[in-house]
């Protein structure tokens, strides 16, 4: 199976269905609770980030289409490691690709694979705990970024 079809089983499996916590901003079009509508998110496609999209009826077609145009093939990850990949598709996904591209160029400075990958992770893991949302949301956050790690090992070509 590619990379990409396993990234994608992992990041939607740890996305889920749909969504619409009011507590959650990127469930609403205006990126902030109580902006705009509460559309919610699905397969991690959140209303914040596609506020044309009737998120409650995506397939998991479109979320398909969705990650591997918006995503995948924006940081063009085919060429990164398996391990490396899944670790900045699942951040481009939950925080966004700036992000993912910023913390990818600060652990590149690293010599070795597992320091890049943990480097990496340190960076994303310091940004979401300064969000004022971590009290609500982080010990999920934790979860899976303390997860990621095992799951990135089984990615093979």
């Amino acid at each position: 199976m590619a990379i990409f079809e396993q990234a994608f089983t992992q990041i939607v499996g740890n996305e889920g269905g749909f969504s619409s916590n009011h507590a959650d901003p990127g469930n609403w079009t205006g990126g902030r609770p109580g902006q705009g509508q509460c559309r919610g998110t699905k397969f991690g496609i959140s209303a914040h980030a596609y506020p044309d999209v009737d998120v409650a009826s995506l397939t998991l077609a479109d979320a398909h289409a969705i990650y591997r145009r918006d995503y995948w093939d924006q940081l063009d990850v085919d060429r990164m490691p398996g391990p490396l990949a899944l670790l900045v598709f699942d951040a481009a996904v939950n925080n966004g690709l700036g992000r993912a591209r910023q913390w990818l160029n600060l652990a590149r400075k690293q010599s070795t694979g597992a320091a890049i990958c943990s480097e990496f992770l340190a960076q994303r893991l310091t940004f979401m705990a300064s969000l004022p949302t971590w009290k609500t949301f982080g010990l999920g956050w934790s979860r899976r970024l303390c997860r990621l790690p095992y799951e990135s090992l089984s990615m093979t070509e």
